[in-house]
């Protein structure tokens, strides 16, 4: 599997919900068809929760465009090309499962402006307006989606009903998901954009 995104290793049962839980960190995704949920904690990155509607089958990605610096102009920039690389890699991946494109459905979380010194790039609001506009363009409806604001959120799919629960965290818990997301900025910078992707 590429580096750019990292199919979620960390499952564990969770008791709150009584069912078995992957937890996906940035740059990781996780799909299931099995009655499970999906969990993560997103401060300006997004993740999309995409399901098909008939089979229950669905997954979820968390993601960051990376500071495309000045190719923000060109229609294929790299921060682009590494967005479409995060929300194809799940597609594929739920097609591939046996989910079929015209029965999928999407909400889509995050994008909070929760990083101080990020706030001048508007990294949440660009990852925000980059996922609201793939789906649009791969004609997946939107069911619902809470974007940008200034919290941190932690996210909880069910991709069997296609329940979303979102909890919005307080800004001084958010250290440890600020570091953790600086980093992944940091790593995205370097790591070369995944490769080619066929489209079934």
């Amino acid at each position: 599997m590429h580096s750019n995104s990292q199919f979620a290793t960390n499952v564990y049962y969770d008791r709150t919900f009584d069912c078995d839980a992957a937890k996906i960190l940035p740059g990781e995704y996780y799909y299931t068809g099995k009655n499970m949920l999906i969990v993560t904690v997103l401060g300006s990155c997004v993740s999309a929760c995409i399901r098909d509607r008939v089979t229950g089958l669905g997954g979820m990605n968390h993601f960051m465009l990376p500071d495309g610096g000045g190719d923000a102009g060109s229609p294929v920039s790299a921060s682009m090309r590494y967005g479409t690389f995060a929300m194809e890699v799940l597609i594929n991946d739920l097609l591939k499962a046996g989910a079929r494109r015209e029965n999928l459905e999407a909400k889509v979380f995050g994008g909070g402006a929760v990083l101080r010194g990020f706030t001048a790039m508007n990294v949440g609001e660009r990852n925000a307006a980059f996922v609201m506009q793939f789906l649009k363009t791969e004609r997946i409806p939107v069911l619902a989606e809470d974007l940008n604001d200034i919290h941190p959120r932690k996210v909880y799919f069910f991709p069997r009903t296609g329940k979303v629960l979102v909890k919005k965290l307080m800004q001084t818990q958010n250290d440890t998901l600020a570091k953790r997301e600086l980093d992944y900025a940091k790593r995205l910078k370097v790591e070369p954009v995944g490769g080619e992707i066929d489209l079934f």
